[in-house]
């Protein structure tokens, strides 16, 4: 009964607008307190995270894509991009979908791509005749996805929450990602050649030209993937590598950024991870206070009376979690739903890993799903249009993003490929 008034009171506080962690501390506080377990778990929590050495790369990873985003390096590389692929019928719309997703990887969260490379693609597209829907719903929807590819903050998030190996993850999310890539692609370039929609003539001096333009930041993928997959660099000290090299270049080199904006870049980034090191603290507290009364075991027993099967499992696991993604950050439903979800997956024989990329998977997804997903609202704003505008131009590249949650949902091969377990 206890359990339920204050349930009851922190679902009311949280739609009240009261921050997360305060709500997370106070349903654990009160929850520890009443079932006669020491309260201080919850601060014994935070002592806890200073033991975990992979949080050090989100701060330091949060910088590089806010760095990266503050500067002129989106229009370089999307040059560049162009220069590569904008010979193909629809090119322009394939430029965008590898930019926002390398950007969204950076950055952890596609929407900052979206506000970041739209006021680049949005007019690029326009200009050279694409219809007005179509380069809507492919910037909108283009980065879904992104946060399946190194060095995404969600997916180490995703790894230190589940205790799962982050370099299994990393290396889990390249096929699904580069599957979802393909297949944006392959319908953005059916459709160029069904409408003739424009595309660049290719030219070796263009090519060079943007190569030459994008000199300096070609090397920092190369250096965060190659340095971890090499083994030459541990995920943090990546993370260290990335943010000197990219502050290096955008504030010393190219001088997009000058020495005034760094520090409110460097607050932003410290904001959005101290967020996440809160929620995550309340949450390792609500998820000791579930493990010690035993909540996923008798959810799983309830689960399984109407889930009968894997495949039951999975399906109703994909509704929720699309239904998550549209209601809730990705890194706060990370802390939120994780630890619910991974020892039921475990009982039903769900690989962690698979699992990981079938979490991020959808709620990336979520991010553009109609109603209320979070992109759909970023995108009206950004581009100044009707969010339901923003909903119908989105729809056709969701199917296609549907399509491929379901292959990585029933084909665990994807995930697993490149590290089998």
């Amino acid at each position: 009964m206890m359990s339920m008034v204050i349930l009851v009171t922190t679902a009311l506080l949280a739609l009240l607008g009261v921050p997360l962690f305060a709500v997370m501390g106070l349903s654990a506080s009160a929850n520890h307190y009443f079932a006669d377990i020491d309260p201080q778990a919850v601060f014994i929590m935070f002592y806890q995270l200073a033991d975990q050495p992979l949080l050090a790369a989100l701060p330091l990873f949060a910088f590089t894509g806010y760095l990266l985003a503050g500067s002129s390096a989106p229009a370089r590389l999307v040059r560049l991009a162009n220069a590569c692929l904008g010979w193909l019928p629809g090119g322009l719309a394939v430029v965008a979908i590898v930019a926002l997703s390398l950007l969204t990887a950076f950055t952890g969260a596609s929407g900052v791509a979206i506000l970041a490379l739209g006021g680049i693609l949005y007019p690029a597209m326009r200009a050279a005749g694409y219809p007005e829907r179509f380069a809507l719903g492919i910037i909108t929807a283009g980065g879904a996805l992104g946060v399946l590819f190194i060095p995404s903050l969600p997916i180490i998030l995703y790894g230190v929450v589940s205790e799962t190996s982050i370099d299994a993850l990393f290396r889990a999310g390249i096929v699904p990602g580069l599957l979802v890539i393909g297949l944006l692609a392959a319908i953005v370039i059916a459709r160029g050649i069904y409408q003739r929609l424009p595309r660049q003539a290719f030219t070796w001096r263009e090519l060079a030209g943007a190569t030459w333009g994008a000199k300096w930041e070609l090397p920092l993928p190369i250096l965060v993937i190659g340095g971890i997959y090499g083994g030459w660099l541990a995920i943090s000290e990546a993370a260290v590598v990335s943010a000197a090299y990219a502050m290096l270049v955008e504030a010393f080199i190219h001088r997009d950024i000058p020495w005034r904006r760094l520090g409110p870049i460097a607050r932003r980034s410290a904001i959005l991870t101290a967020s996440i090191l809160m929620i995550l603290g309340m949450a390792m507290a609500v998820t000791s206070f579930m493990i010690d009364t035993e909540v996923p075991t008798r959810f799983f027993e309830f689960a399984r009376q109407y889930m009968t099967s894997r495949i039951a499992f999975l399906i109703a696991l994909n509704l929720f979690l699309l239904f998550v993604g549209c209601m809730m950050d990705i890194f706060a439903a990370t802390v939120l739903i994780v630890p619910l979800i991974l020892p039921i997956a475990r009982q039903y024989g769900i690989d962690p890993v698979h699992l990981g990329i079938l979490f991020l998977a959808n709620l990336g997804i979520g991010y553009v799903t109609p109603p209320v997903g979070m992109n759909l609202f970023i995108a009206s704003l950004r581009f100044r249009r009707p969010i339901l505008t923003i909903a119908w131009a989105t729809l056709p590249f969701l199917l296609v993003l549907l399509i491929a949650l379901a292959m990585i949902t029933w084909w665990p091969g994807l995930s697993l490929a490149i590290h089998p377990r």
